[in-house]
């Protein structure tokens, strides 16, 4: 078979494809590893270049997301430890009060089809709940989402309460959504902001210097 169509059916969404051939692959012998670095995550790149270049948009991003997703959901089991060590562990969640979760799940999609390990906390979660994930899941970035004015100062609260847990210098905090700045991430001291999906797979890898 011609590997190289993992990569056009992810770019082009066709999820069915997509399946379909991630287990032809495995069943002609093909390494989990191999098909997630070779295929999907440069498929996933492709696709965020064609959203900057405006040529896609945030629906051929989801589908394209969700391609993806279906073939990882058929390779992660077969993973070794060995076989594939994650770009970084991200956790993400839309702050407490806040139910949007169009972006964030966006982003998290997006970030997995970068190689990151994603610990999705849903939506309204509290500034404890994030610390308790950072402990737990050892993550090197906490990726906060608002969409609401009255929610965003929970970014704030969330950051302070990494503080007083003895976290903050070993997370990397990185916020969005449609309200919020740059302006607004050096006032609350994050260490970066993205306006969207892709800038958010940028960014992440910047914070951790990962080429």
């Amino acid at each position: 078979m011609d590997l190289k169509q993992i990569y056009e059916y992810t770019v082009s969404g066709n999820a069915p494809k997509v399946k379909e051939l991630t287990q032809q692959a495995l069943a002609e012998g093909v390494s989990p590893s191999e098909i997630i670095t070779k295929y999907l995550i440069p498929a996933m790149a492709e696709v965020g270049d064609r959203f900057e270049r405006n040529e896609f948009y945030v629906p051929e991003l989801l589908i394209a997301a969700r391609a993806m997703q279906g073939a990882l959901s058929i390779l992660k089991p077969l993973l070794t430890e060995t076989d594939l060590k994650p770009a970084g562990r991200v956790v993400i969640g839309t702050v407490k009060g806040d139910l949007h979760d169009i972006g964030k799940n966006l982003v998290s999609m997006m970030l997995q089809g970068a190689g990151f390990e994603i610990v999705d906390l849903g939506v309204d979660v509290a500034p404890d709940k994030f610390v308790e994930a950072v402990k737990e899941n050892k993550a090197q970035v906490v990726a906060l989402s608002a969409l609401l004015t009255t929610t965003m100062p929970s970014m704030k609260t969330t950051i302070d309460a990494l503080e007083a847990a003895g976290l903050r210098d070993k997370v990397k905090v990185i916020i969005g959504g449609a309200p919020v700045t740059q302006r607004y991430a050096d006032e609350i001291g994050a260490d970066g902001y993205a306006p969207d999906a892709n800038s958010a797979v940028r960014k992440t890898k910047e914070l951790l210097k990962i080429a």
